[in-house]
């Protein structure tokens, strides 16, 4: 079976949908990102990354409820899929896998 490729981009961000659960839209995703991480990115370039990740069937959306603080409009929320679900372990388990051949002395030294 053919590896499930993941830049690091979209594996912040669907490591963050999977976070948030039934809050994952892309406002919130951006935000946690940009908290959790410290790390600035702008809303297209979650949304962006959101697309491509649907495209490869490591997420589905769905429109949620209309809310009055968005003037009515419904958000679109992600969930990750069996697909991204199996990317994500693979990732972890690679890197562990890496993590793990660094010699111990190394670790020690860096403080980690």
């Amino acid at each position: 079976m053919k590896r499930a490729f993941l830049g690091e981009l979209e594996e912040v961000v669907l490591l963050t949908v999977a976070a948030l659960q039934e809050q994952a839209y892309c406002a919130a995703i951006t935000q946690n990102i940009d908290q959790q991480m410290a790390r600035s990115i702008s809303f297209p370039t979650v949304h962006t990354t959101l697309q491509r990740l649907a495209e490869k069937g490591f997420v589905s959306s769905q429109m949620g409820g209309a809310t009055t603080e968005r003037g009515g409009r419904q958000k679109r929320l992600f969930t990750v899929t069996t697909a991204g679900q199996r990317a994500l372990i693979e990732c972890r388990h690679l890197r562990s896998q890496l993590w793990d051949q660094i010699p111990t002395p190394i670790l020690l030294l860096w403080g980690a």
